[in-house]
């Protein structure tokens, strides 16, 4: 199997685990504070939180809420909001990793003798 081949299916492979995760076992994330929150809570300054933080200047806030899509029944919300975030994030460092590696040879990677040799 060449080189290409094999970081693409590993590729593939790693995309897939991270979405069947992001769409399957969200639903079952705890609903209670993250850590900075509960600590925030614990300490009592959880009220001097900005009344419109800037996170809430970006476009994205009008579809995303916390960690669910708005308008959507909440049995749907959070897979979605996960499928959407795994695939944002996976799609911006291809994007980071191609940009990197522009000027390089892909033929090259190939030529690489295994570390055995």
């Amino acid at each position: 199997m060449r080189q290409s081949s094999r970081n693409r299916a590993f590729t593939v492979l790693g995309l897939s685990v991270a979405l069947l995760i992001a769409v399957f076992l969200s639903p079952f994330a705890s609903s209670n504070p993250d850590g900075l929150d509960r600590v925030a809570q614990d300490y009592g300054f959880d009220e001097q939180a900005a009344e419109n933080p800037p996170a809430h200047q970006f476009p994205f806030y009008s579809i995303f809420e916390e960690y669910a899509v708005r308008g959507v029944p909440d049995a749907v919300a959070t897979p979605l909001a996960g499928l959407v975030g795994t695939l944002a994030t996976f799609g911006i460092a291809w994007s980071v990793g191609k940009l990197l590696v522009k000027g390089d040879d892909p033929a090259r990677v190939d030529r690489i003798p295994p570390s055995g040799e």
